[in-house]
């Protein structure tokens, strides 16, 4: 498995796609139906939406920003499409300027409504835009690449008792593999490593590391005190207490799995870019698509993401392999989840076992399969928001 090829699309400042997306962007909620419209007519491209862009103070617009130039500069990623309103904060031209800043190779386009004359000829202008792009993408010729191309982000949504046991050792697992064949690993959930801050502590390589380790978790219940809110309810979730999970320490203990044995290289904040081989610890909200949508901003070309209760989330560029941590749920949700690993505790698999056959289907899509997400088609993007609407 070691010495084993990943095919997918070697880009010019030498990141690696395992897809090759033509992706539309709204750079503001008000152009979210022109988005969609485009998007419609041009069903081999993927789009997003969002309820941002305008009305945010500048820290939450400048989050903003980066979310959506992360998802247009990531990997897996083709061209780009920016759908501006024209009178945002976000506007559509600094968005695809961005864009093109990071990374000059791809093809970036941009229109504003407003400059077009309306929907309709900004939906007509975009359509042959995306039609195009298309048309380029397929011309692109697909590599070669190995372990050390994966930027893998680990994520668990909808957790029971069972996922400290099978789905997330069994992650866990494949994020050690991944590092020891020169990859990266990202670990995110702030708020679901509340409890077992110290456990990864001692696994930074340095002080600094170490500290920054304690100031994010601390920083982010800290935050949820001055609110005078009680995080109870909101993490464990209802779903996580009707699985089994009694409190978040708990879920904390099984969450820290899926980060495996390896030392902790860096800590990032929400949806910055991962620049480390190794693992690293990225700040963010433990809501799954949220966490989701920075790690793909910050460069993750692969997903895992496991669940105990089941959910369908995927992102609309990065695949996101779904593994349940049992095998009712696993049967319950056969259109959502693509490996069950409630094998481990049926006695049919070992962890071992487990890690080669989630490592054999990242193969295989590399090669063209679909992940359950992927064939539902979920664009699955929400942004982590900082501050009121003003």
């Amino acid at each position: 498995m070691k010495n084993t090829k990943i095919l997918g699309f070697r880009r010019e400042d030498n990141s690696f796609g395992l897809r090759n997306k033509v992706i539309i962007i709204p750079s503001v909620h008000c152009a979210n139906k022109c988005v969609e419209n485009i998007a419609k007519l041009n069903p081999d491209s993927v789009y997003i939406t969002h309820q941002h862009g305008c009305s945010q103070l500048d820290y939450d617009a400048k989050q903003t920003q980066m979310v959506l130039a992360g998802h247009g500069t990531n990997p897996n990623v083709y061209g780009v499409l920016v759908i501006g309103l024209g009178c945002e904060v976000i506007s559509a031209d600094n968005l695809a300027k961005n864009i093109k800043e990071n990374t000059p190779y791809k093809e970036v386009h941009h229109l504003i409504i407003q400059e077009e004359g309306g929907v309709l000829n900004t939906t007509k202008k975009g359509d042959a835009i995306v039609k195009q792009m298309l048309l380029n993408a397929q011309k692109q010729t697909q590599s070669f690449g190995d372990w050390s191309d994966i930027v893998l982000g680990t994520e668990c949504g909808g957790s029971d008792a069972f996922s400290g046991l099978s789905a997330n050792p069994a992650l866990g697992a494949v994020s050690d593999f991944i590092i020891e064949h020169g990859g990266s690993v990202i670990l995110a959930e702030t708020t679901e490593l509340i409890g077992a801050e110290h456990l990864l502590a001692k696994r930074a390589i340095n002080e600094e590391i170490k500290n920054k380790v304690y100031s994010t978790i601390n920083n982010f219940e800290q935050l949820v005190l001055n609110s005078h809110a009680d995080i109870r309810g909101a993490n464990p979730s209802p779903g996580n207490i009707a699985g089994g999970l009694s409190s978040i320490e708990e879920k904390s203990l099984g969450c820290i799995y899926k980060a495996g044995s390896k030392p902790l290289v860096d800590v990032k904040e929400y949806a910055h870019k991962i620049t480390q081989k190794g693992l690293t610890l990225m700040n963010t909200p433990g809501n799954d698509i949220e966490q989701l949508s920075g790690m793909v901003a910050g460069g993750c070309n692969l997903c895992i993401f496991t669940t105990g209760r089941g959910t369908p989330t995927g992102s609309p560029i990065t695949p996101t392999i779904k593994v349940s941590s049992n095998t009712k749920t696993f049967l319950n949700m056969q259109d959502c989840i693509d490996i069950n690993a409630g094998d481990i505790l049926d006695g049919k698999k070992t962890m071992e076992e487990k890690k080669e056959e989630i490592l054999e289907f990242v193969i295989k899509l590399s090669q063209g399969d679909l992940t359950k997400a992927e064939i539902n088609k979920q664009n699955d993007f929400s942004i982590w928001r900082l501050a009121t609407t003003c």
